[in-house]
């Protein structure tokens, strides 16, 4: 492939995604000639208890719309209607809507009719954009243990009766590779991803807020959208790089396109 198709030759990206949802992007990332290494700081469990979101399973006709905000709500929350063997998939009722496509295609394929997709592929935009729609609805939201309250409050705001579960829990993990967590405190990378603001908030934990919010004068980080982009802000960071579209080939695309700007933003040297 010639060298202008390989726009990350030679940048080492750390990609912080939970162990085995790394691929996607490291893939799209190693195919702009990146070399990508590995550092999960996100894990994902189940909830201490099932109680609620069996609950809601149990009254599962009485709700209009289920909202997933995520693939792993998705997951954890059809795992356990397995485990109770309630079947979801292509009911009329209620109606699914996803925060994106990669969200929708987890559901797809768990085979589930998804009815809406947010345009903007944030939490906030899927309450937003069906506001209207779910005036005087009844919602089940199956979401980690810490979201936002942002979703919500825009739902009940706009008129719906609003069922929050905790489907699945999101967690640090015990510890850090320590050659590539060295690497990262030493600056000897060049980028580093950020998938959530979970992802951002344990990388801190683990290094210290104020180091990690340092760190960013160094070295580029990047968020996958907005809503990571403005939490890693409100921590301190500075966040170079900001995905519009936080699909893996969007947010290596996003990355690429930082580079390249930087590179042709270089003065020439004028010949002697």
């Amino acid at each position: 492939m010639e060298a202008e198709n390989k726009p990350l030759e030679g940048k080492r990206i750390v990609v912080t995604r939970a162990a085995g949802q790394e691929s996607g992007l490291a893939g799209a990332l190693e195919s702009l000639g990146a070399q990508v290494l590995l550092l999960p700081v996100i894990r994902f469990a189940p909830p201490e208890n099932w109680r609620d979101l069996d609950a809601a399973l149990d009254a599962m006709a009485a709700f209009d719309w289920i909202l997933f905000t995520s693939r792993n709500a998705v997951r954890f929350f059809l795992d356990r209607a397995r485990e109770r063997n309630i079947s979801i998939a292509r009911a009329a009722r209620p109606k699914i809507g996803a925060v994106g496509p990669a969200t929708a295609q987890t559901a797809r394929a768990e085979g589930l009719q998804v009815d809406y997709i947010a345009k903007d592929h944030t939490g906030e935009s899927l309450g937003r954009e069906l506001a209207q729609v779910l005036r005087g609805a009844s919602v089940l939201l199956p979401r980690s243990n810490r979201a936002g309250a942002e979703l919500p409050d825009a739902l009940r705001a706009a008129g719906a009766r609003v069922t929050e579960t905790i489907s699945y829990r999101t967690a640090a993990p015990e510890a850090l590779d320590p050659d590539v967590s060295a690497r990262v405190r030493d600056a000897k990378v060049d980028a580093v991803v950020f998938a959530s603001p979970s992802a951002y908030q344990n990388l801190a934990a683990f290094f210290g807020s104020a180091e990690l919010a340092a760190l960013s004068a160094r070295i580029a980080f990047a968020a996958i959208g907005p809503v990571t982009a403005k939490a890693m802000r409100d921590a301190g960071a500075r966040v170079e790089i900001e995905a519009a579209d936080p699909s893996a080939q969007g947010v290596a695309e996003a990355i690429a396109a930082h580079y390249s700007s930087r590179a042709q933003a270089r003065p020439t040297r004028a010949p002697a």
